[in-house]
């Protein structure tokens, strides 16, 4: 069993406490506050420190696009075919690369790892914490999302080979013509359940969009302009899809539609400079005008156009841009866990919770606090090198 006691704890979920966090030997809070401490328990005097959750980000790339490296370790993208559903993240992570190791030291203990944004429909995510010495070890659940992609990144690839799509409009037929697919493919499933000779052959591909049709699979819809992000949302409508808006740049333009659409928007990474067109509105108030809207988000890095260890950083740029301080702390834990479904273990400091955590030596949004330790299902995963 494991004390950190004395700490100033963000619980997130329940305000800023202080005293003792316990944690039993299966890895879970056991306890929160003035309690006594079991003889023989292993004890951490965190005296000035600060005890958070460990950071989530709802939206990276770290393992599949491997750091330092060119094509040799570039997996993120399937650049043949503009539908892939059937790839998976989970098959191209390589545990040991530099940017899954150094998210420990900004206190980032989670990621959803996604396919990149060049195909109109990418592949399937994998939720993983960013410790293991195998994916296995690593997953915390393999229901990520189906990553789709609306915009400039799919007409471009396509666009290059003379091949669809090369513009928006084909973008979002190339989607709805595989949704149909997919609905003619569980038609079939369906009489095959009362006569199996009318079974379908096995198609791993409308095997996943089957998925998201029946709301199994949620669809994770990489779109930064207003007009694009109105697209993904026409066609989950039309299909009653489960979807969230990934970056979301100009969300700020349409939150109405958003709110009413019911969608989480998950923005970023806003850090970067103006790359290309559809960055042109980018800005931390989005952030801000979201809040104030009543559209829930997270943000993220999209690790590794920026280092996820600098998560913290772009939640004080939000604050700076005007979103209070609680809920910039939510956009990076509680939030993203709420995105990805696991908000029941993870994302805020709780009895019952698996303890991933994080100790800061100050604020964990001041640019000069340092993560000093953090600990996953209550095992120490990093310290701060001395």
């Amino acid at each position: 069993m494991l004390a950190i006691k004395n700490a100033k704890v963000y619980t997130i979920t329940n305000g800023i406490q202080t005293g003792t966090v316990l944690i039993d030997d299966a890895g879970k809070i056991a306890a929160l506050g003035e309690v006594e401490i079991p003889q023989g328990a292993q004890v951490i005097d965190a005296t000035g420190k600060i005890l958070m959750p460990g950071l989530i980000d709802a939206h990276g790339h770290a393992g599949i696009y491997e750091e330092g490296l060119g094509w040799e370790g570039s997996d993120g993208n399937e650049v043949t075919d503009p539908a892939t559903p059937h790839l998976r993240a989970l098959d191209a992570i390589n545990p040991h690369e530099d940017g899954i190791k150094e998210a420990l030291s900004g206190g980032v203990t989670a990621m959803c790892v996604l396919p990149g944004s060049a195909n109109v429909i990418g592949g399937q995510g994998v939720v993983v914490h960013m410790y293991g010495n195998t994916v296995e070890e690593m997953i915390i659940t393999e229901q990520g999302g189906l990553k789709i992609a609306f915009g400039e990144n799919p007409k471009r690839v396509y666009s290059g080979q003379k091949k669809t799509p090369s513009t928006r409009m084909a973008t979002a037929a190339v989607l709805r013509e595989n949704l149909v697919k997919a609905q003619n493919y569980l038609a079939k499933l369906e009489k095959a359940e009362v006569d199996p000779d009318k079974a379908p052959e096995r198609d791993l591909k409308m095997e996943v969009l089957v998925k998201v049709l029946k709301g199994e699979l949620p669809v994770r819809a990489h779109a930064h302009r207003a007009d694009d992000i109105m697209t993904a949302l026409r066609i989950a409508k039309e299909f009653n899809l489960k979807i969230s808006i990934e970056h979301c740049t100009e969300g700020h333009k349409i939150v109405d539609e958003l709110k009413e659409a019911g969608v989480w928007a998950i923005i970023g990474p806003t850090m970067t400079n103006k790359s290309k067109v559809e960055l042109r509105d980018r800005s931390f108030e989005t952030l801000k005008t979201l809040y104030e809207g009543g559209v829930p988000f997270a943000i993220t890095m999209d690790h590794p156009v920026l280092p996820v260890n600098y998560l913290p950083t772009a939640a004080a740029m939000g604050v700076k841009a005007g979103l209070p301080k609680e809920e910039a702390l939510k956009a990076i834990t509680i939030n993203p866990a709420t995105i990805l479904g696991i908000e029941d273990r993870y994302g805020s400091i709780e009895v019952g919770k698996m303890a991933d955590l994080a100790l800061w030596s100050g604020d964990p949004l001041d640019v000069q606090s340092e993560v000093e330790q953090v600990f996953i299902h209550g095992q120490s995963v990093f310290v701060k090198p001395a």
